[in-house]
């Protein structure tokens, strides 16, 4: 049986992270799909990064599937766009980049250290 920790590491070893400086560098970047995974509570307590988009990471299949007849769909998602997921801190976001390379996109990042390292960077959160 394998520990969270476990699956988080493992997923880190398989993914590509972004940091702050360079989410920043696209932030405006109307193709760059941002995707917040934290649950609604944290995200009504928090706020979001700019331009995100909130999918809860439990439906993160259900929102990214690109079935036309998926009730569930948020977003049309090209499996060749960029992608960037974080939650607070890193682990939730890493696990959600591994489903979503798993569903078959190919241009998916983690934020290194989430929404906690662009709040500590001196980057502010949205309403």
């Amino acid at each position: 049986m394998k520990s969270f920790p476990e699956l988080i590491k493992e997923a880190n070893d398989q993914i590509n992270t972004v940091s702050v400086e360079e989410l920043q560098s696209v932030i405006d970047d109307p193709n760059l799909i941002l995707v917040d995974v934290q649950s609604k509570d944290a995200v009504e307590e928090n706020g979001m990064i700019k331009n995100a988009i909130h999918a809860n990471r439990g439906f993160l299949e259900f929102y990214f599937d690109q079935r036309a007849d998926n009730p569930f769909k948020k977003i049309d998602v090209k499996s060749d766009s960029k992608i960037v997921i974080y939650c607070g801190a890193g682990g939730q976001g890493a696990l959600a980049t591994k489903t979503l390379i798993d569903m078959g996109f190919n241009n998916v990042s983690n934020l290194e250290g989430g929404s906690a390292a662009w709040l500590e960077a001196g980057n502010i959160l949205y309403s």
